[in-house]
């Protein structure tokens, strides 16, 4: 059965793969069988409603708006002011500000278009409010400036330039100096002429302020206070970084060509340093983070290599990353929140304007990686939080009870109170504009839901407003008097919604996605039920039936990808294709089993850290554990079990059928990672560390180094341009099997496609074979 087999070589008739009423080609068209479902929702400075969306299944989305519960295509003319989602609103005036394309723009409320204020062929950088409303800063060359838009001057208030390195490190050098100083007047003279332009011409440009020097690294960004006193900048050493290549040989002009791809986990660290700059007195201050709680510690895990002391601290303080400051409305305090690049450690700050005093207000440390909705598990976005009540206090969030909660500290005694509590998470919290009320997506009712609420948070008041099964995914208006939504349920696809922002509100439907062939199937509604995993632990999946008339004994279980992602839940799974795949597979009588493993999304810290240091540890075990609820809660035969999945499905098929041999039938692992040390470093490095400190964690959890124990059928399927997880995974791990003379495993290529596939025939490909191994070693 080892061979290499390309896509072009292989090919079944189209009649043999349809059954029932489900035909594959169909399902694999994607959402051109579905219905092209709208995205990207998000309100106007004007009150409108803008989104993208596909009705009529042309190559691209385009963007409409809503005008009298109707959805209007939005004009050509309106595209070059579209804002992008970095609009600012100003805190005590109604209007916005953005950047797009070289311009920055004001739009105020209501109006119909806004009006350009700078245009430029530089890049913009982030622009920036005060509480004069007649300036808008934004940032330009590495040079922060202003406009003043009732005068409509310019200015650039400060440049930012890196020192010249003059100094001559050789003392020879330094020593012959000297020399022709001693030997000769004319360097003296010269050096005194030199001095007296100098001086001059300070004085002819005394208007100017002098740059601000920095000696290491770039400028990164520059934000300013409210009150226009003080700066708060970030100079950065971004560290050279080898990157990987993945070769195109289906190209426009007929040659290879090699794309640029990602580095691998592993790679250095970037430098930042956080400044806090004085306009008053033009002077710098670097803000020291020495004193934070554990910005010294080691890890854990060391405690696996080395003898050392754990109690030992670290020489240098952690690598840390800085995130945008948030300032208060007076101008005098930002919230700054830290992380480190180990990702263990997230410091929530106030920094002090007057005093450059970095005030802890909260430590989250993390053996495992700190994250989780609302906190992020990437190191370069920044987690929830905000100002609230008049500025005597902050709001954030933080899974100190195991779940992502919302919480508020004083900044005067540094009280921490709980806003929400429970074995649930709280997603995109936003206060309201009077500051009594948050808006909140909550799974309260089911961790497999997504539902609307407002919070007034005095009186720990909880409201619900759109709270059926399903998901609900809420964009409140400027005014907050309306919201707009999308919403889907199991089995119907997004559409997009308005409603009043109150309780038992009326739903108008603005779209209708659906084609007619796909709504006249019977989409099933998949049960979540939920079984034991080895350590007792409940388990939830979604189970996919075929009629009692059908069943034949055997089931397929499926993996979702990305490990931290949600699929047994109550709204339309991005897995739209497999969806319709597993229907088809319930009419020639197998039972699906979509398994929320460890590892999972929406479940809480616990469920979220339980695959550190050990992927294909407890998420395969639950695959076992599901293996096991087939055989006992439904009468499948144990030797007619197949597994599939792409991606991190594709990893634990891999895990397996290579560490559990005789335990599946057969399996298909679609752009599987087969070795950790090969993909990025911002995903692995938080579950696995990285290779040179954590050697076991990575040995342990590759199913390269365990590629003897396959002895049971294993379908693998590639695109050679993923940039992701990359074709050189499969093609090492194709070595291995071939130097270990195995016999029971085949490699499908897929020349044009990347880590997700775009075009409708290979998909059909790709699931004809999976469906031809289901069929061949499970009947």
């Amino acid at each position: 059965m080892k061979q290499i087999i390309l896509t072009i070589l292989f090919f079944f008739s189209f009649s043999f793969f349809s059954f029932g009423q489900l035909q594959l080609q169909d399902i694999m068209k994607g959402k051109d069988f579905i219905g092209h479902w709208p995205e990207d929702h998000f309100w106007l400075p004007n009150g409108k409603v803008a989104f993208k969306w596909n009705p009529n299944s042309n190559n691209v989305s385009e963007y409409y708006y809503i005008s009298n519960n109707e959805a209007v295509k939005l004009p050509d003319s309106s595209l070059t002011f579209l804002p992008n989602r970095g609009v600012v609103k100003h805190s005590a005036t109604d209007f916005y500000v953005y950047a797009k394309d070289g311009r920055v723009l004001k739009w105020v409320a209501n109006e119909n278009k806004p009006t350009v204020l700078y245009e430029s062929y530089d890049r913009i950088h982030t622009v920036h409010l005060v509480n004069n409303p007649n300036r808008v800063y934004f940032t330009r060359n590495n040079s922060l400036c202003f406009i003043d838009t009732k005068t409509s001057l310019f200015k650039e208030l400060v440049r930012f330039e890196k020192k010249e390195n003059t100094k001559i490190e050789n003392e020879q050098e330094d020593y012959l100096i000297e020399q022709q100083k001693e030997l000769f007047d004319y360097y003296n003279v010269a050096e005194n002429t030199k001095k007296r332009n100098r001086i001059i011409r300070e004085k002819q440009t005394a208007w100017k302020r002098k740059p601000v020097k920095y000696a290491n690294g770039d400028f990164e960004e520059v934000f300013v206070s409210p009150n226009e006193n003080a700066l708060i900048y970030l100079i950065s050493e971004f560290t050279k970084q080898k990157y990987t290549h993945v070769e195109n040989y289906v190209s426009k002009n007929g040659w290879s060509s090699s794309i640029n791809a990602r580095p691998k986990v592993g790679r250095p660290d970037d430098k930042h340093d956080l400044f806090l700059y004085n306009l008053e007195t033009d002077s710098s201050l670097l803000i020291s983070i020495d004193h934070l709680s554990g910005v010294f510690d080691r890890p854990s895990f060391i405690r696996d290599y080395v003898n050392v002391d754990f109690l030992n601290k670290l020489d240098n303080p952690k690598n840390v990353i800085y995130h945008d400051p948030i300032f208060n409305k007076n101008g005098d305090k930002a919230i700054v929140e830290i992380k480190s690049y180990d990702n263990k450690d997230r410091w929530i700050t106030i920094l002090d304007l007057n005093t450059a005093e970095l005030k802890e207000i909260d430590h989250q440390h993390d053996e495992a990686w700190v994250g989780g909705p609302g906190i992020s598990g990437w190191n370069g976005v920044n987690g929830n939080m905000g100002w609230m009540d008049n500025d005597n206090a902050i709001w954030y969030q933080s899974e100190k009870t195991g779940f992502s909660h919302l919480y508020m500290c004083s900044i005067k005694n540094l009280k921490i109170k709980a806003l929400t509590k429970g074995e649930y998470e709280v997603r995109k919290p936003k206060l309201s504009i009077n500051g009594d009320v948050f808006y909140l997506t909550l799974n309260k009712t089911h961790l497999g839901n997504r539902n609307f609420y407002h919070l007034n948070w005095k009186n720990n008041e909880l409201i619900p407003i759109l709270e059926n099964d399903g998901n609900y995914d809420v964009e409140v208006s400027p005014d907050e008097k309306n919201i707009a939504f999308l919403y889907s349920s199991k089995n119907e696809p997004w559409e997009l919604f308005i409603a009043e922002n109150s309780s038992n509100s009326n739903n108008t439907q603005i779209t209708n996605s659906k084609t007619k062939e796909f709504d006249k199937y019977n989409w099933k509604k998949p049960e979540i039920v939920n079984f034991k995993g080895m350590d007792g632990v409940s388990v939830p999946a979604r189970i996919y039936k075929p009629l009692l008339k059908n069943r034949n004994g055997a089931a397929v279980i499926f993996v979702h990808g990305a490990g931290y992602l949600q699929n047994a839940h109550n709204w339309w799974s991005g897995y739209y294709r497999e969806y319709m795949f597993h229907h088809l597979l319930n009419e020639k009588g197998y039972i699906v089993l979509d398994i929320d493993y460890r590892a999972s999304e929406g479940y809480g810290r616990d469920w979220r850290t339980a695959i550190y240091r050990h992927m294909g540890g407890w998420d395969l075990n639950d695959q076992l554990s599901g293996r096991e609820y087939l055989i006992k809660e439904h009468e499948i035969d144990s030797n007619r079990i197949g597994i599939y999945g792409g991606s991190y499905g594709g990893f634990i098929t891999l895990m397996a059928l290579l560490t559990e041999p005789g335990k599946f039938a057969c399996g298909a692992a679609l752009r599987s990672v087969t070795d950790w040390a090969h993909y990025n470093h911002e995903y692995t490095s938080n579950i696995l560390n990285t290779p040179k400190e954590d050697s076991i964690a990575f040995v342990q959890s590759s199913p390269i180094y365990f590629a003897e124990g396959l002895t049971d059928p294993l379908l693998m399927l590639h695109g050679v341009v993923d940039g992701n997880v990359q074709f050189q995974d499969v093609i090492r791990l194709s070595q291995r099997f071939i130097e270990l003379e195995k016999d029971d495993w085949e490699l499908a290529v897929f020349p044009i496609e990347a880590h997700g596939f775009k075009e409708s025939a290979s998909w059909l490909d790709e699931y004809k074979r999976i469906l031809k191994l289901f069929e061949m070693y499970l009947n």
